[in-house]
């Protein structure tokens, strides 16, 4: 660079060099239940899927413990015959859960351990072939919660990537079918489309409702089910030829870890078989006895019929719930290996009346959807240098995506009639993001420093119950507040879905300041407690397990972007439950430890829902004595999951504090006493806690 300035009557030429810039690669990474894989973009603005070590464009999202090396990918799979006491696989049905280890020798493994595992397995690779890769785009379940996004994050830092991009996985697939499989230079949409993606992969279902006109992508609709995928019907199958060793040996082979282990390899062979021919075998192997069955296409059908009811139910449920009709669709878009399904395909066909797209690759079509997103945040950086020709960068530059909230989202009320908390929700499902909800809330007392809020997202299905995402402390409030000082408390989605929150006094206009106390975070607290008394297994850091050529980490970098998180925010991996005491339950431990804290100081600070026109408390079911009016978002109704199971109180519109200042709060009723389904039995335990 050239700088020429006048000093006095003399003219100055100073001639410098511009400090180089590091090439920044476009990489999306499908990181899958049962295999994970990695694309880049190149200069054409192609996508490409970068093999790993042993030339497979796919690997198997497994970790073999080989003494204290961990061993990723085919050859970790094929000792899970041998050795399934030291194998870990189908982590990612488990991202989020701050309970669940899994115990290798002297060490314990989380669902973040084993996917930072997975991840450094596929940077590794890619990084022999196209260079140091610092910063990815990584794809998750349209359901996923902010708690499952979060431990996602964590397994991207623990792999050595410095910033991370999340996309849902039926979007990346909707960016890949306009963008065109071949590339930019290949392929574009010439029409506006209505699309339904049908995403069904080995863990996981994802369907979204995406609407293309020229350079936009938006959702309009997502739903899914995180409990339903590629895995279910392997296990159909593994019960099939379960039952025909029992009927012939008198032997279950499930029984054994290694029996069990072949088996299931057999059977998702054979499930691959079933998608190209009608019939295939299956061998068993147990207790020195061996015996191989066909197992007919129809007979599988036949088995697996409860499983394509449930993807027929969600598919049915994501029209219905958003108003629309199959002829408000223009195509229907699948993708996910298990899509491959001949039952699958006949399900969709006979519910829409209409042929199929099944133009994209059910392994690659999502990494190389995340690839086109990393392409499109990078060209539209200013200070960044990639390898795209002009004409690739200026295309990306142009394409514009819009996801919406899978899950809605609100805090926690008391009801007044049966004392209980129940979800108030601000911001529903399928809003489009980013998006922020502003509620008022007033102090209960004078002189009160801090508001208590706890955060809720709704479950991942209209059967699930709601997922607490953590406490949200509002501190260093002004002084000599005088009771009734209203507060403005705003939560949002960012564009990754991810949950932020903001506090302000009005009186002051003075920003409070605001902590998030997630559970992961208070199960660490009580492990902590635990291990004070007693010797239990230490959890293993991800760095002690690094090889030789892991990728270095370093400080953040392009901090002009888009939201993002950095290491400094993501926190370490946390302590939970010991593996092997069964006695030992978080909820159970987390309402103890809530029931043991001070009655007046849990309930003090937490604040009044006020009406956001007027300024009155709000009353039963959210609606302002004053003036009428109603909570500016709506609430959905909490499903049951079983009939059976008593139907709570509708939300009201004070949280925890008293309906009014003149007036004395309502007799709380007895504690209802009728049996509730397990998980939502521990949901109500664990909210109730400060009772």
């Amino acid at each position: 660079m050239v700088r020429m300035c006048w000093l006095g009557d003399r003219l100055t030429v100073d001639v410098f060099e511009r400090p180089a810039m590091k090439q920044t690669q476009a990489v999306g990474i499908d990181l899958g239940t049962t295999y994970s894989c990695i694309a880049w973009l190149n200069e054409h603005g192609q996508p490409v899927t970068i093999p790993n070590q042993e030339g497979e464009l796919s690997t198997p999202s497994v970790v073999f413990f080989d003494g204290g090396q961990p061993i990723v990918g085919t050859e970790a799979l094929r000792n899970a015959i041998a050795a399934p006491d030291r194998v870990v696989q189908h982590a990612k049905r488990y991202m989020g859960d701050a309970n669940k280890f899994w115990k290798i020798g002297d060490a314990r493994f989380s669902p973040v351990h084993i996917s930072g595992l997975i991840l450094r397995k596929l940077i590794a690779a890619a990084q022999e072939q196209i260079g140091e890769i610092r910063e990815a785009v990584i794809t998750v379940p349209a359901q996923f919660s902010d708690a499952q996004r979060h431990a996602t994050l964590l397994a991207g830092h623990a792999a050595g990537l410095e910033r991370i991009e999340m996309i849902n996985e039926p979007v990346a697939a909707a960016l890949c079918h306009v963008l065109g499989n071949e590339g930019l230079a290949f392929t574009e949409l010439a029409i506006d489309q209505q699309l339904l993606v049908f995403d069904l992969g080995g863990g996981t279902l994802d369907l979204a409702i995406v609407r293309y006109r020229q350079n936009e992508v938006k959702v309009v609709a997502s739903d899914g089910d995180l409990e339903l995928g590629g895995l279910d019907w392997t296990k159909t199958l593994v019960d099939l030829a379960a039952e025909k060793f029992i009927a012939e040996f008198g032997k279950d082979p499930r029984t054994s870890r290694e029996s069990l282990q072949f088996l299931t390899i057999e059977a998702e062979q054979a499930k691959r078989s079933l998608s190209v021919r009608p019939r295939a075998a299956i061998t068993v192997r147990h207790e020195g006895l061996l015996k191989t069955f066909q197992i007919e296409q129809a007979e599988f059908e036949k088995a697996a019929r409860r499983l394509v009811q449930r993807c027929e139910e969600v598919t049915r449920r994501i029209l219905k719930d958003n108003k629309f009709g199959w002829a408000h669709v223009d195509v229907v878009l699948t993708t996910g290996g298990a899509s491959r399904m001949p039952m699958i395909r006949d399900s969709l066909k006979k519910l829409s009346g209409r042929t199929l797209n099944t133009s994209l690759s059910p392994d690659q079509s999502i990494a190389h959807g995340a690839a086109y997103y990393a392409g499109m945040l990078l060209a539209n950086q200013e200070y960044v240098r990639t390898v795209f020709n002009s004409k690739a960068s200026s295309r990306l530059a142009r394409v514009r995506q819009q996801s919406v909230n899978a899950r809605s989202l609100g805090i926690l009320i008391r009801d007044e009639e049966s004392g209980q908390r129940v979800p108030h929700y601000l911001i529903p499902a399928n809003t489009a993001l980013p998006v922020s909800r502003t509620h008022l809330f007033g102090t209960v007392v004078a002189n009160q420093t801090r508001v208590h809020v706890r955060i809720v997202e709704s479950g991942a299905g209209a059967d699930r119950p709601p997922t607490v995402l953590g406490d949200c402390v509002v501190t260093d409030l002004p002084p000599n507040l005088p009771e009734g000082t209203e507060i403005e408390v705003t939560i949002s989605y960012d564009h990754q879905a991810r949950v932020h929150v903001s506090a302000r006094e009005l009186s002051s206009g003075r920003h409070a300041e605001v902590e998030i106390i997630r559970q992961e975070n208070v199960n660490a607290q009580l492990e902590q407690k635990r291990e004070s008394t007693e010797d239990t297994l230490p959890p293993v850091e991800l760095s002690e397990l690094a090889p030789p050529n892991a990728p270095a980490t370093g400080p953040s970098a392009n901090a002009n972007s888009a939201p993002q998180t950095s290491k400094a925010d993501a926190g370490q991996p946390v302590k939970g439950a010991r593996i092997g005491d069964p006695e030992f339950d978080a909820l159970h431990e987390l309402s103890a430890w809530n029931a043991s804290s001070d009655k007046a100081d849990v309930i003090g600070d937490q604040p009044v829902l006020l009406c956001n026109s007027c300024g009155a408390a709000l009353g039963r079911g959210g609606v302002c004595a004053e003036c009428g009016a109603e909570s500016a978002a709506p609430k959905r109704p909490r499903q049951q999951t079983k009939p059976t199971a008593p139907k709570r109180a509708k939300p009201p519109g004070a949280a925890g504090a008293r309906p009014s200042a003149a007036s004395d709060p309502p007799p709380r009723k007895a504690r209802r006493t009728e049996r509730l389904d397990t998980s939502e039995a521990e949901f109500w335990d664990l909210v109730d806690g400060d009772e």
